[in-house]
């Protein structure tokens, strides 16, 4: 044969890559998802019952969607027809479509896979709905991104999501025992080297299949270490999209650490989101909403130094400027904690739409004319400064509007002074009358 090839001037058929040869052959083999495969998992009773569901499979990179999609069509008796969102247009889901009914009219079931199914627009995604709902095909659509926001909420309403979770360590561990057997011989790493190979694959086992036999092709005659493992493999940037659900999370837990007082947690957020690309000036953006919204009065300063952080990004840049963001990552983590105004601008505010335009008493309106100033306006107005005690303890809500007290600092830090000085103010008012 080859040398009908030869004679051609053509290749033989180079062997299929690692991860090809060693996707599993049944779903017991599917690694890592236990949650859905395993004996009270969702997906394997209905491959048992060979019952199955339109479905959606969310999850990252190189965790078995396609291989489950194939293995479950297999072992529930269906034809599986595959599609890719990024090489198919309508004419293509036609097709499919018009195959799975002659199949159906001659009693065979369809599994239609769709990989990055979120890659459809919303016209497209409207198109699968009669077809799952006629039982048609049995759609399992695979995305990496959240069904939540990139897929219509007509099709999700027919389609059950199972989320797949990244490989942890021990499932790629057994990954690489698994090439190793495959290749007949082990990976010329050291121990060390062999726990990075597994950090660079970041949860992702194809990839970690593929720079295992990056490893093989070399056939190093020695064991690598991890910085002779570095200079042979390049490590891929951690998974993150600015402009998708990652983007909102990592802001979402860089937040919460800082407001949950860890600095520690707060620093590697913080890092995880510059390493990804993100922008500096998104992240210094929150710090100043974090300074008001989650100190405020019990450390004003905050608000002062995420500022300047801000300012100190814009003059340096990076990375020296980012320095300046981790100092005020650390400072806001580590100082006392208030929503007192936070919480207090949110009731300010409701009553404010409930009480409309109400105007100010009297003796607060300003008075630049004479009219005004017989018609009351300013009348009876006392100046703070002036009186004994530094405050006149004066009512200046709308007439007809019952006092409120929105904020009640709560004493943390230099808010336990601003409670003090508040609590003697509301003591004197009582005394006054007002």
């Amino acid at each position: 044969m080859s040398d009908l090839f030869e004679a051609a001037g053509l290749a033989p058929e180079a062997p299929p890559p690692l991860a090809d040869r060693l996707r599993p052959r049944s779903l017991d083999e599917v690694v890592g998802q236990n949650h859905l495969l395993g004996p009270d998992g969702p997906i394997r009773r209905m491959a048992v019952a060979r019952r199955l569901g339109s479905m959606i499979l969310w999850g990252p990179p190189g965790t078995g969607k396609t291989t489950i999609a194939r293995l479950l069509a297999t072992e529930a008796g269906y034809e599986f027809q595959q599609l890719s969102a990024v090489f198919s247009g309508v004419a293509d889901l036609k097709k499919a479509f018009e195959a799975a009914r002659l199949r159906r009219a001659a009693g065979r079931a369809t599994l239609l896979f769709v990989d990055e199914i979120h890659r459809f627009n919303r016209a497209q995604q409207d198109g699968f709905l009669p077809f799952v709902e006629q039982g048609i095909v049995t759609l399992v659509g695979a995305t990496t991104e959240n069904p939540s926001f990139e897929l219509n909420g007509a099709l999700l309403s027919r389609c059950q999501v199972y989320v797949l979770r990244r490989l942890d360590e021990t499932f790629l561990a057994s990954l690489l025992v698994k090439a190793e057997a495959a290749e007949g011989r082990t990976l010329p790493l050291d121990p060390a080297a062999r726990e990075a190979i597994i950090a660079m694959a970041d949860g992702d086992g194809r990839y970690l299949l593929c720079l295992a036999e990056t490893l093989f092709n070399i056939a190093s005659p020695a064991p690598l270490d991890p910085a002779a493992l570095g200079q042979v493999l390049q490590r891929r940037s951690p998974a993150y999209d600015k402009d998708r659900e990652e983007h909102y999370n990592l802001i979402s837990a860089l937040h919460k650490s800082v407001r949950g007082s860890d600095p520690d947690a707060a620093l590697y957020w913080l890092a995880r989101m510059l390493d990804g690309g993100e922008d500096p000036l998104f992240i210094a953006r929150r710090l100043v909403r974090m300074a008001s919204e989650d100190l405020g009065e019990a450390d004003p300063m905050s608000l002062i130094l995420a500022i300047a952080a801000k300012d100190a990004y814009d003059f340096l840049g990076s990375p020296e400027g980012e320095l300046a963001l981790a100092q005020a990552c650390v400072h806001m983590a580590a100082a006392p904690k208030s929503n007192a105004v936070h919480a207090a601008v949110g009731a300010a505010r409701r009553l404010a739409r409930e009480t409309g335009s109400l105007m100010p008493p009297a003796h607060i309106r300003n008075a630049p004319t004479r009219l005004m100033k017989d018609l009351g306006y300013g009348k009876g107005y006392r100046y703070d400064p002036d009186t004994e005690e530094g405050f006149s303890g004066q009512d200046y809500f709308p007439e007809g509007v019952e006092r409120r007290i929105f904020y009640a600092p709560k004493g943390e830090g230099a808010e336990a002074r601003v409670k003090e000085r508040l609590d003697r103010w509301a003591a004197l008012r009582a005394e006054k009358g007002e």
